[in-house]
């Protein structure tokens, strides 16, 4: 699979799909790259800077999966899996999959 299918806007999935592997991206440069500089190399604005496109990213993501369970009829527990997902690391790129079959199944 490659970066470009995976990062898609065309579809409200295909959104949802980019945005939730952006977003687990940028979870992990802040727990792997920003935290250990704060603490590490006292360079805590590397946290402001990247917690910060992580947070508006979570909100998006949030937004995105309410919408889906709003106007494409999901079912919460198709958005709790996202939600719990979304506070592991790595946990978006397990759903990757899934997404994509719901993807491929809109068009």
């Amino acid at each position: 699979m490659s970066l470009s299918e995976i990062l898609r806007f065309d579809t409200a999935t295909a959104r949802l799909r980019a945005i939730a592997f952006i977003e687990g991206l940028s979870y992990l440069a802040l727990l792997g790259i920003a935290m250990p500089l704060k603490y590490l190399a006292d360079q805590p604005l590397a946290v402001t800077v990247t917690g910060s496109v992580h947070g508006v990213l979570f909100v998006w993501l949030g937004i995105l999966v309410l919408r889906g369970m709003t106007s494409r009829g999901k079912s919460f527990a198709w958005g709790a899996r996202i939600g719990v997902a979304s506070l592991l690391p790595f946990g978006t790129f397990f759903l990757d999959r899934q997404l994509g079959e719901d993807d491929a199944a809109s068009r």
